[in-house]
């Protein structure tokens, strides 16, 4: 198994030297403040001092870390009272997603900084997966500062930037949070290891069972993905495409349901989730759904069922109830 986890070497450091002085010359007008994850994958102190120094050449800039589960939210409620005119979130898609929800309502825009192991959203909104080259993205969007509103997801009382999973995905992204290094070191192969691990375990015999309510159709199975945008994830380069016909923007929610995982369907599923234009929806195991207003998913057996969102694990839950919150957060990318 090879090696995931990106190095950043010293020719990053020397072009993020290079861009703090190519942008200088241009007295700084809008004040950002930069939101750090000092654990996430690639993020070490001397990256997020230089980071910070290159921003300096078009925002006022103030930094912080986080300091637990939840202190990015409250962080951006505080930038958004405070009049910041751009908070921008350096970690992985949990820290994104918890800015996210502390701006979310606010005229306080959002954008993102790759420091994760995946950086499904940054990717979404087109800003480069390198962090050097995402600096340099972030400088040039200065002379050109035009934000947008989005549509975040909403689970119970949490928003999600894309994607939200009930079931099988959720029971792998907690045995991923559990081993954060293996996580950071290993990517995409670590979480299909942890994939094969969570089907042996909980699917094989007695899956849970859910039922989900889409606008007042029924539909059974043992996990379901209801995601505000495309795609799900991505493995390495390839974007993994799920849920078809949603936008971040069209005020409604898509997603799939799995309405079996057995030893002969799983294989099948797994070969049209990661083969491009081999579409999952298309599998007869497979329910998808889109333009949905509400989405109610429940357990059928008592059995609580786990949920995550955005890859961050939640717990376990009796219901989940799924709206989308239209063009309730602002972005800058």
């Amino acid at each position: 198994m090879a090696e995931y986890k990106r190095t950043v070497t010293a020719t990053d450091f020397d072009s993020l030297e290079r861009l703090a002085g190519t942008f200088g010359s241009t007295k700084p007008s809008k004040r950002m403040l930069v939101i750090v994850n000092p654990y996430a994958t690639t993020v070490s102190d001397r990256l997020k001092h230089l980071v910070v120094y290159a921003l300096q050449g078009r925002y006022q800039v103030d930094s912080v870390e986080t300091e637990a589960r939840g202190h990015a939210t409250e962080l951006c409620r505080e930038a958004a009272q405070e009049g910041y005119d751009v908070v921008c979130a350096f970690g992985g898609d949990g820290t994104v997603n918890e800015a996210a929800n502390g701006l979310a309502g606010s005229d306080t825009p959002l954008t993102c900084l790759p420091g994760g192991s995946t950086n499904v959203f940054a990717r979404i909104l087109g800003i480069p997966n390198d962090v050097v080259d995402a600096t340099e993205h972030l400088l040039r969007l200065a002379d050109t500062f035009e934000p947008r509103a989005i549509d975040l997801g909403v689970v119970n009382d949490r928003r999600f930037l894309f994607t939200a999973g009930i079931g099988l995905d959720a029971s792998v992204t907690r045995r991923v949070d559990a081993r954060p290094r293996l996580k950071a070191r290993f990517g995409p192969w670590f979480y299909s290891v942890a994939a094969v691990s969570a089907f042996n375990r909980d699917y094989v015999v007695r899956p849970p069972r859910l039922v989900a309510d889409v606008d007042g159709t029924q539909i059974e199975g043992v996990t379901a993905m209801v995601q505000n945008t495309t795609p799900y994830t991505y493995f390495g380069r390839r974007p993994i495409e799920l849920a078809e016909g949603v936008a971040l923007d069209d005020g409604t929610l898509a997603g799939v349901v799995l309405q079996r995982a057995s030893l002969i369907d799983m294989p099948t599923v797994t070969f049209r989730a990661l083969v491009e234009n081999a579409r999952i929806v298309k599998h007869r195991r497979v329910a998808g759904f889109s333009g949905a207003n509400e989405v109610t998913i429940r357990s059928r057996d008592e059995r609580e069922l786990p949920l995550q969102v955005d890859g961050d694990y939640l717990g376990f839950v009796p219901e989940a109830r799924f709206w989308a919150d239209h063009k309730a957060l602002k972005i800058i990318a």
